[in-house]
């Protein structure tokens, strides 16, 4: 069944997005967004009770369509590399097309305390993406296509760190955008390492 689409609370995210991602969550009030989506308060306020509710939901959808972009790339490859490499491009593929959002959920990961709300969550939707990753190394290294010379825990966290460290990079310093061919040399690094093999 097809969501039913709302013009109205999508305007509302879409200007809120814009605006949180210009002068982040305390710089932008719920008249600046009321005003910039051409809508009323009880309008507003009928789609999210709050502002804090509003910013949820942007970090919900870029975590959540994250999350199912990764999922499908990991479906398409067909052994450990190739599923690194589709999982990772995915990823690099999203902050093409969702800079922004992608600007909001590493703003609030790296917000100083009290900074944001503190009904804002976060950290469940990050564990759980996390977690796909380290499903997949753990495959990796039960079918014998990572040694276990090291822990599932620090291999996972090599390959999510290194993939979060490109798009970081990107975000404060545009001109480096994260490819396909990114994607590619992060695995054969990873896998094989920088060493000159004899």
């Amino acid at each position: 069944m097809e969501p039913i689409v709302n013009a109205t609370r999508d305007k509302i995210l879409a200007v809120a997005l814009r605006l949180f991602a210009d002068r982040g969550y305390a710089g932008t009030s719920v008249q600046d967004i009321v005003s910039g989506a051409k809508v009323t308060k009880p309008a507003l306020y009928y789609y999210f009770p709050s502002k804090a509710d509003l910013y949820q939901a942007l970090l919900d959808r870029a975590h959540d369509e994250r999350f199912r972009l990764m999922q499908a790339a990991v479906a398409r490859g067909k052994d450990l590399p190739d599923k690194l490499e589709e999982l990772l491009n995915a990823h690099f593929e999203f902050l093409q097309s969702h800079r922004e959002l992608l600007g909001l959920v590493y703003a609030t990961a790296f917000a100083a305390r009290g900074e944001m709300p503190k009904e804002i969550r976060y950290l469940d939707k990050c564990q759980r993406n996390f977690g796909l990753v380290r499903d997949l190394i753990r495959e990796g290294r039960r079918t014998g296509q990572l040694t276990r010379g090291f822990d599932v825990e620090h291999l996972a966290r090599a390959i999510f760190g290194m993939m979060n460290i490109h798009v970081q990079a990107e975000l404060v310093q545009p001109g480096q955008k994260p490819t396909r061919k990114t994607a590619r040399q992060i695995v054969k690094l990873f896998l094989g390492g920088a060493t000159v093999q004899n």
